[in-house]
């Protein structure tokens, strides 16, 4: 395993991933419904409440001064009130957060080897039907049905390139701190319960990704060897692969989504590619910059939240949790919401200390 740093600074990073990843949970939820919230609406939200730049937690929505003016809070996520700012009293229950936490308690309970059939073990004793959406509920769904992987993920599943598995993924990039392609195959094994083709692929990616940010010399460095662990050919790689080529290009963040939109246009608000492009063109030009890079990532808008979270969790690990600024540390109060059974009202300084402890042992166990 690759040198990712003294203890203390091994330590900062873990819990910089768990708070990043709440943190931009946080911001893109209540405008998460990519079809509603364009990054044109997005944008005009946040110019009508004087909140661009965006540095901070969403405002509350501005009210409609009359005429053409849109009611803005009409078309927010029920659970906004949670989540904008000066109203955060700890983390809101979500499936980005519930997911990560899940995929603790699986390598506690099971170990680093663990198998598909295990994860979804896992699944029918600690998560809740009703709080799994997509490709998870299809799974969850054939799972009580008696099926068994991979059928779990291609019966009757229209879902299985969405997002779903990828947002399970960072678990396993925190877990492998500088080993990539440990952290992209335990993805796999965890994301073929429910995903096939793009939708392992943006799983295996999203782990190596955060993997790489242990160790990477800079956000552009983890974005290339992330790209390591799938194949080249993939529609998500070749998505990847052109944000980067648009970066490298020096066209403006705002363009670049522009061109990737048109070329990813029909695949939908919740498809792996499309999101993919999303986050990496957040990481990219937020150069590092944990504030710059969650905002820029939700106001690219489509699945906010989850976007929000994964580009939040490397910019966490890249810079440590004493380097979050602390407006947005401060209102989670160390306190995760979670509907995953036995974890509800966790701390989040608990949550790092116990995936250290899943570092220490792996390590050991590997001499």
């Amino acid at each position: 395993m690759t040198t990712v740093g003294t203890p203390s600074r091994l330590a900062d990073r873990v819990l910089g991933g768990w708070l990043g990843r709440i943190a931009g949970n946080m911001l893109g939820k209540p405008v998460e419904q990519g079809e509603v919230w364009t990054r044109a609406r997005i944008d005009r939200y946040l110019r009508t409440a004087g909140a661009l730049p965006l540095t901070d937690y969403l405002p509350e929505p501005p009210a409609p001064r009359g005429g053409q003016d849109e009611d803005l809070a009409a078309l927010l996520r029920p659970e906004w009130r949670q989540c904008v700012r000066g109203r955060i009293d700890g983390s809101c229950r979500d499936d980005d957060v519930d997911y990560a936490i899940l995929g603790l308690d699986l390598l506690e309970t099971c170990g680093f080897g663990f198998s598909t059939e295990q994860v979804g073990d896992l699944w029918l004793l600690r998560l809740p039907y009703r709080q799994t959406f997509t490709a998870e509920r299809a799974a969850y769904r054939n799972l009580a049905c008696g099926l068994r992987p991979p059928l779990t993920a291609t019966h009757d599943n229209p879902y299985q390139e969405w997002i779903g598995a990828l947002i399970r993924a960072d678990i396993h990039g925190w877990t492998q701190p500088g080993a990539p392609r440990g952290a992209a195959a335990q993805a796999r094994r965890d994301a073929v319960l429910s995903h096939t083709g793009n939708g392992v692929y943006g799983a295996m990616w999203a782990a190596a990704l955060v993997s790489s940010a242990f160790t990477a010399p800079s956000v552009r460095d983890a974005v290339e060897e992330a790209l390591a662990v799938i194949p080249p050919g993939c529609r998500l790689a070749r998505t990847v692969r052109r944000v980067l080529t648009l970066y490298e290009a020096h066209l403006s963040w705002e363009d670049t989504l522009t061109t990737i939109d048109g070329e990813t246009a029909g695949q939908g608000w919740i498809h792996t590619v499309p999101n993919a492009a999303v986050i990496t063109a957040g990481l990219l030009y937020g150069d590092g910059d944990f504030t710059r890079t969650v905002a820029l990532t939700v106001r690219g808008g489509l699945d906010t939240d989850s976007n929000g979270a994964t580009a939040g969790s490397v910019a966490g690990v890249l810079n440590g949790a004493e380097a979050i600024p602390d407006q947005w540390t401060r209102p989670l109060r160390d306190t995760v919401r979670s509907a995953v059974f036995g974890f509800d009202g966790v701390r989040v300084s608990e949550l790092a200390e116990r995936t250290l402890r899943l570092i220490g042992a792996e390590r050991q166990a590997q001499g």
